[in-house]
């Protein structure tokens, strides 16, 4: 290893010896030369053909020759622009200097890109569960969750929408085949000779939404939100289990169906039994067909006990070991009335056999309206034929014009044409050429893009005129307002900022006593809202750092110490003072980045350099030294154990960047609790950056990122171009996102102007015809 030291620092002192000393007569130096020069200076030492640290090589990367490796420089470009290189204790380029090497750099590249653009190829895409829910209930007007009965999707590049991972097994198309025959057969209406029942169990406990399906003073209570398929009568077995206490009067177990309470009942426990009880409680209800929320739980009222009266206040917990509901079971239908006019039933019957109107004319006219849709293109005789075949065999079999239409349907949902996202080059495209997508797979591509789902009649009329590209910033801007766009939300957001881990996040019950399943479920609903309101009401995207509101109910307001908050519903709470602000600060995104125990510095810088800065650190070397136990005891155990890691020369190019920016958030505890001492000892927030800039706490931070705010665009602007295209952005794509940023940026980084920009560029616009 000495000796490959020693051959590489000869190397660069031979390089750098080889340029003539500048005379006062000579010509200024070309940019090229004089950033060859710098990079001879600072980065040969390490990066040369001996040792190729992190397999570059400056020595054979040449900057008048910068198309050819294009690759590399991308890597030298980051690197530069990011202040990561050169690494903390090597000499260091003035930062003049190295703002003109980079900004030089990106020009040059991007220059390169402009002039021989390279869109990708992306792969066959399948449908996963989220695109395949939201398909069905644009299809069919059937708001289905398919994630119990589809295989789980994998995922890649931080998203489960990546073409190239979203294989196909025997599994899923056995799963396919079931799902279709129940959304057919939910759909039409068409329910089993015999009532079924359905379990539904908390996995996380639900208490109270925007909708207000239970109030906040409910206890441990659930929220499910099956669907009916017909108009009938259906049973509401809760199953519940606790010991109230025998001195108090029985709990009360309050039954409601969309937000309604429909009974108030007493849950009674005999003194002489058990002191643990577990009983069912059920109730019949008529419902019409459709969706309907049916939520249960315990009401914390005030109960007369010997000496007084002992209030149970709204935010306070019930006593010790309350009773609560264990599962929910949906019974029936009983006695169905038919299934009536459903929404469902609606979509798909769009118009009805008559003297005037002949079956098969009929079922023509709905199978090609619901084949168009699907296949999201006009649909021709020979997509229609064999689905009329499929419908004259349904309508034999089941005896019924509808039996035929259902049978057809279910054909439809497991068609490739609907399943799968095919893209074709031109007929006589050669491998490697490059060309512009159709007006309909535009179509597509944006609605799986902002709705996760299916375009709607306006997008696919225009797209079937090619009249969509001269109308594309309409068309953006009208579908981020649609609530269809929540699907951002759920799909980009939950997977970008992690909100995909809240549910299951489990703190330590004795660190964190007041941690609860409602404020759990308030955490990820803050989150959710904020972004859903940067997103429909086209807010500024940097205020993803510095916002100075959120969405608060009242039980989250009271952990965060946010007086004046009354009441389970959210709404937009501004926020006064240094401790709040930004998504850095929300309780959600510090409990997914702390440990179940304690926080972690380590993981919340890591996720600030992954998902703020798009810098990610690289995996740690192996053989790495593990903390101190005594780390786990206090903030000040554990920096005084992170700053003897950062000893470790093998550990300081990293750490030096992920502490500081975890060490910020350290007056945030495990689960999004600000404080300003731990066991009586000041927490210490600083933190200095490599590059010389210090800051203090969760303000002093955001403060650093703001001046950094052209890397969050262009990390928020790589996330959602990587979601867009359904496939890992390659170095080819990075000058289209440096792009994307300056477009954001001209348009005051409205999210509608990231959206549009996204939209309008090469790698959406347009693919390469893959090798053959």
């Amino acid at each position: 290893m000495l000796r490959a030291l020693i051959s590489a620092f000869t190397v660069a002192l031979s390089i750098a010896a080889q340029a003539p000393a500048p005379s006062a007569k000579a010509a200024a130096p070309a940019p090229a030369q004089t950033h060859q020069r710098l990079l001879n200076r600072y980065c040969v030492a390490c990066h040369n053909e001996q040792l190729k640290t992190a397999d570059i090589a400056i020595t054979s990367l040449k900057t008048t020759a910068i198309p050819a490796d294009a690759a590399p420089w991308e890597k030298v470009l980051r690197k530069v622009r990011t202040g990561e290189m050169p690494p903390v204790g090597a000499p260091q380029p003035d930062k003049a200097a190295a703002l003109s090497l980079s900004t030089w750099l990106e020009g040059e590249l991007d220059r390169n890109a402009a002039a021989q653009p390279n869109p990708g190829a992306p792969a066959i895409h399948r449908l996963n569960r989220a695109e395949y829910s939201n398909a069905v209930r644009d299809l069919v007007a059937l708001d289905l969750d398919n994630a119990a009965s589809l295989p789980a999707d994998d995922s890649g590049y931080g998203f489960d929408n990546i073409g190239s991972v979203l294989t196909v097994s025997p599994l899923h198309m056995e799963k396919y085949m079931s799902t279709a025959r129940r959304v057919s057969r939910l759909a039409m209406g068409n329910v089993k000779s015999k009532p079924a029942i359905e379990k539904y169990s908390p996995t996380a406990a639900t208490n109270g939404e925007t909708g207000g399906e239970l109030p906040l003073t409910v206890r441990g209570g659930i929220v499910v939100r099956p669907y009916f398929p017909v108009e009938a009568e259906y049973s509401i077995m809760v199953r519940v289990r606790g010991n109230p206490s025998s001195t108090l009067p029985p709990p009360k177990l309050d039954l409601r169906v969309d937000g309604k309470r429909v009974q108030l009942l007493d849950v009674a426990i005999n003194a002489a039994e058990e002191a643990q009880i577990s009983r069912n409680v059920e109730i019949r209800v008529p419902l019409k067909p459709g969706k309907h929320s049916i939520g249960a739980g315990f009401l914390p009222e005030l109960a007369k006990v010997e000496g007084g009266a002992v209030a149970r206040g709204p935010l306070a917990p019930p006593p010790s070991s309350p009773a609560s509901v264990d599962y929910v079971l949906i019974g029936g239908p009983f006695d169905p009335k038919g299934p009536g006019n459903s929404d469902s039933r609606a979509r798909v019957l769009t118009c009805r056999p008559g003297p005037s109107l002949p079956e098969a004319t009929c079922a023509q006219r709905i199978i090609n309206t619901l084949a168009r849709r699907a296949y999201r293109r006009p649909v021709t005789l020979a997509d229609t034929a064999p689905l009329m075949k499929v419908f004259a065999m349904g309508r034999k079999d089941g005896n019924s014009f509808e039996a035929g239409i259902e049978t057809a349907l279910r054909a439809i949902l497991v068609s490739p044409h609907f399943l799968f996202r095919v893209e074709k080059s031109p007929a006589n495209a050669l491998p490697g050429s490059r060309h512009r997508i159709s007006d309909l797979e535009l179509a597509s591509r944006l609605s799986f893009f902002i709705w996760s789902s299916i375009p709607d009649d306006e997008l696919l009329q225009l797209a079937s005129q090619n009249r969509l590209r001269p109308v594309l910033a309409t068309q953006v801007k009208r579908m981020l307002a649609d609530p269809k766009s929540r699907a951002l939300v759920e799909n980009f957001a939950g997977q970008w900022l992690q909100l995909r881990n809240v549910a299951n996040w489990r703190p330590d019950p004795d660190k964190f006593p007041k941690f609860d399943e409602p404020l759990r479920f308030a955490m990820q609903r803050e989150t959710e809202l904020f972004v859903e309101h940067i997103v429909r009401e086209d807010r500024n995207v940097l205020e993803f750092l510095n916002a100075d509101y959120s969405f608060l109910n009242e039980r989250l307001a009271s952990h965060y110490g946010v007086p004046g908050v009354k009441g389970s519903y959210f709404r937009r709470v501004p926020l006064n003072g240094e401790e709040r602000g930004g998504v850095l600060t929300h309780g959600s995104v510090l409990l997914v980045s702390s440990y179940p125990t304690r926080t972690s510095p380590v993981l919340r810088g890591k996720w600030v350099l992954e998902n703020i800065l798009a810098s990610p650190p690289p995996p740690p070397p192996p053989n790495v030294p593990d903390l101190k136990a005594s780390a786990a005891n206090s903030a000040k155990d554990l920096r005084k154990a992170l700053e003897e890691h950062r000893a470790n020369i093998a550990c300081a190019a990293c750490h030096s960047r992920l502490d500081p920016l975890g060490f910020a958030l350290e007056n945030f505890d495990a689960v999004g609790t600000y404080r300003k001492t731990e066991d009586g000892a000041e927490v210490d927030s600083s933190g200095a950056l490599p590059g010389g800039a210090t800051f203090r706490g969760p303000s002093g931070l955001k403060q650093v990122l703001m001046e950094r705010s052209d890397q969050f665009v262009d990390c928020i602007s790589e996330k959602l171009l990587t979601y867009a295209l359904g496939r890992g952005l390659e170095h080819y794509d990075l000058p289209t996102v440096r792009n994307i940023r300056r477009e954001t940026a001209k348009n005051g980084y409205q999210f509608s102007a990231l959206a549009l920009a996204i939209a309008n560029s090469v790698p959406f616009q347009m693919r390469r015809t893959p090798d053959r």
